[in-house]
């Protein structure tokens, strides 16, 4: 009877926490639910379905090792044997039905990108770096064929008539060779290299290109047709059923490993040829990158952001075309049409084979090989063969599901040292199956030696406390087991709880004095954000314009100008993403007892109405607290304080001394006075007139108290003089006098 299990809650795993003194009160869950959760994991010998299923997969066994890193070419006969092109070494592997396999050509030549069958049971071989063309009987005896100018030779193809045609870099060109080896320039792409060719039934070549990827469609005469054009770097693999779709897996790549390009190099495709420099030999390897759009086009874009690493299209009879499918990570190198019409795709960086069916497509992971990329596809019976490269394999892939397959997740991160809580699965488990659970936990970002062992099985499947220790980072893994039948593993989920961190302060703002900003509501009235103690029409009956030289706040609203008014702001932290609530204190110059001004505060924000402060030189602290986030002795506070700044509600004082007589003019001495602040300007009108600057005796006005000498013309007797004062604060203070004339 077929057993369900259900995520019955987290209780288990949560009371863990209250026994718990060191961390925050709220915890956090990872889940893998999806079949984009699953995919961010490593599996082995297992599938996951488009439904988010984790399920075991066909049996993937290692066929041959031949020692080296690469295998850029295969070819299988129908006898079951399989013939290897790899690198950096140059080697031609021959490997039987039964997985014996031997050196069957060792060529001159660093790499063996290409192979074709040869009609005599040989093989025709293309190398690289020098591109050349060899034929290789059944002996394995080699005699040169064709060797043009080009550096590469990235495929080779046979025709119905035995001509041989082969694809060349770095000059895009498409050779045809007769057995004899006499060759012609068939087709030039245009391109950088010519990287892949596939006849179709009617007998037109398909040429994949690098450097602009591109398809294009060649009739026997030569003349080609601009089938694909694809924003990606080159077309790896062209692939026709037997409907005449084509299919085409187009993605980026470069070279890596040591060694320097030489200067006239082209930008390679993927596989990348052997740099050299002098005569030294330096070896190098496949990677994957992300995509590059050729110039005047625009990479296809994923909802989620980024762009993809590579994609596969399909080319109708008509010529219409399609994105099929398309991989953010896994970049396609091969495809191939399974006999019920699903096409299976081989993908880098991590060597996973994906199948793609219906309509609209459905993209299973269907398993993975033991190394970073699969290369090459080739179904052969009742198993498809893969290549790999990084290590270079061959790989037999069969109908026969596995018996038993492990997941590991991706490496979560809980950002600081964490207590976990528990974990939990769904699955379904047919009589005979097993689902296992295990995690393993440590403080770098890659599982390395430095880890905790793995702790498990884990037995209740409603929620099992985690007994791994105490770190940053957790990773679980999940073995599959099964013979008749295969269980299903449809999520897991993970719990845990950060240690708490102190909250900080980062800054404080202390905006000009009677700076505030106005609060929208919906009514349609507006009131100063961050101050709530005095009713809306009190604090706007003495609104008036910004002083110059302010800007505006966007974020708070309109920025206006309150006299009185002291708008504070800061930013605060909090590693965990606890709540916070803020508590302003001042004190003023020289005491050393704070004083609180606002409390549990939830807005960055708050106004003082210094108006009720005497005046004097003043320093707020902002003290962050997360109490609402966690129990009472396990909360924490940070804080920071400001810049002093001035609270001055006092006016100048203005004297005005005695009018003299001084030739045509007249010597009004005035002196004005300000207690706690700076002078900042100091105007004269004479009677209701615009208003003049006064200057003071020194020539600088940057005191708290100035003597001024306003000299009036003759004219002015018999009329007022009245002087305006402005200190820093802004307090406006006036005095005026009679000029009369003597």
């Amino acid at each position: 009877m077929t057993r369900i299990h259900a995520l019955r809650g987290l209780a288990g795993g949560l009371a863990l926490f209250l026994c718990t003194p060191v961390i925050s009160a709220t915890p956090g869950f990872w889940q893998t639910a999806t079949q984009a959760d699953f995919l961010r994991g490593d599996v082995d010998q297992l599938s996951v379905d488009e439904h988010g299923r984790l399920a075991l997969g066909p049996e993937v066994r290692r066929v041959f090792d031949g020692a080296v890193s690469v295998v850029w070419a295969m070819v299988a006969q129908p006898d079951g044997t399989t013939f290897l092109g790899t690198g950096n070494d140059g080697k031609v592997f021959k490997v039987t039905s039964g997985g014996a396999g031997t050196l069957f050509y060792d060529s001159p030549e660093l790499e063996v990108h290409a192979l074709a069958a040869a009609p005599d049971g040989g093989l025709y071989v293309g190398t690289s770096p020098d591109g050349r063309v060899y034929h290789v009987d059944a002996k394995g005896e080699a005699a040169s064929l064709f060797d043009p100018d080009d550096k590469y030779i990235w495929a080779l193809a046979t025709d119905a008539k035995g001509l041989i045609y082969a694809a060349t870099g770095d000059k895009g060109n498409v050779y045809r060779i007769t057995p004899d080896g006499k060759g012609e320039l068939f087709f030039a792409t245009k391109a950088t290299h010519a990287m892949t060719l596939t006849f179709e039934p009617s007998g037109h070549l398909l040429v994949g290109t690098g450097g602009p990827g591109r398809v294009f469609r060649v009739d026997t005469a030569g003349k080609g047709f601009l089938a694909l054009d694809t924003p990606y770097q080159e077309v790896r693999a062209i692939e026709v059923d037997g409907r005449g779709l084509v299919y085409a897996a187009a993605q980026n790549g470069r070279p890596s490993g040591g060694g320097q390009e030489p200067a006239d190099a082209p930008t390679p495709p993927t596989p990348t040829p052997v740099p050299s420099v002098s005569t030294d030999i330096v070896s190098f390897a496949i990677i994957d990158v992300p995509v590059t759009a050729q110039p005047g086009q625009t990479p296809p874009a994923r909802e989620s952001g980024g762009q993809p690493s590579g994609a596969v299209y399909r080319i109708q009879a008509d010529g219409l075309w399609d994105v099929l499918w398309e991989a953010m990570d896994d970049a396609p190198y091969d495809v191939s049409v399974e006999p019920d019409g699903a096409l299976l795709v081989a993908t880098g960086s991590k060597g996973k084979i994906f199948r793609l069916s219906g309509d609209p497509i459905n993209p299973v992971l269907l398993a993975r090989v033991p190394a970073q990329q699969a290369t090459m596809l080739h179904r052969a019976g009742d198993r498809t063969l893969l290549a790999t490269a990084n290590p270079g394999l061959l790989v037999a892939m069969s109908n026969t599901r596995a018996t038993r397959g492990t997941y590991e997740s991706d490496v979560k991160d809980a950002r600081m040292v964490s207590s976990w809580g528990s974990i939990s699965w769904r699955a379904t488990t047919p009589p005979g199956t097993t689902v296992e659970l295990f995690t393993r936990s440590g403080n770098t970002r890659t599982p390395d030696e430095a880890w905790s062992d793995w702790s498990g099985p884990y037995q209740a499947f409603e929620g099992s406390p985690i007994a791994s220790p105490k770190a940053r980072y957790l990773q679980w893994r999940v073995v599959l087991t099964g013979d008749a039948a295969t269980p299903l593993l449809t999520s897991v989920s993970a719990a845990y709880l950060q240690r708490n961190v102190r909250p900080k302060v980062a800054s404080i703002t202390v905006h000009p004095p009677g700076v505030a900003f106005q609060k929208p509501f919906s009514t349609g009235e507006a009131e100063i954000a961050g101050f709530g103690e005095e009713p809306l029409e009190r604090r706007l009956s003495n609104q008036g314009a910004s002083p110059a030289g302010q800007g505006s706040a966007p974020a708070l609203g309109r920025r206006i100008y309150q006299h009185g008014l002291q708008t504070l702001a800061w930013k605060a932290e909090d590693d965990n993403g606890d709540d916070l609530t803020y508590d302003v204190l001042y004190r003023r110059e020289g005491e050393t007892t704070w004083r609180a001004l606002r409390t549990a505060l939830t807005e960055t924000l708050t106004v003082w109405d210094t108006t009720s402060a005497p005046n004097g030189t003043y320093v707020v602290k902002v003290v962050a607290s997360d109490a609402r986030s966690n129990p009472a002795d396990l909360a924490l506070r940070g804080e920071r304080e400001s810049a002093s700044f001035e609270v001055d509600n006092t006016p100048p004082s203005v004297t005005i001394g005695t009018v003299a007589r001084d030739g045509e003019r007249f010597l009004v001495p005035v002196d004005v006075r300000d207690l706690d602040s700076v002078l900042t300007r100091v105007e004269y009108s004479l009677d209701a007139r615009s208003w003049q600057t006064a200057f003071p005796r020194d020539g600088i006005l940057d005191a708290r108290r100035e003597g001024f000498d306003i000299r009036l013309e003759a004219a002015a007797a018999g009329q007022t003089l009245v002087v305006r004062a402005t200190d820093a604060l802004h307090n406006v203070s006036s005095g005026q006098v009679l000029v009369a004339g003597r």
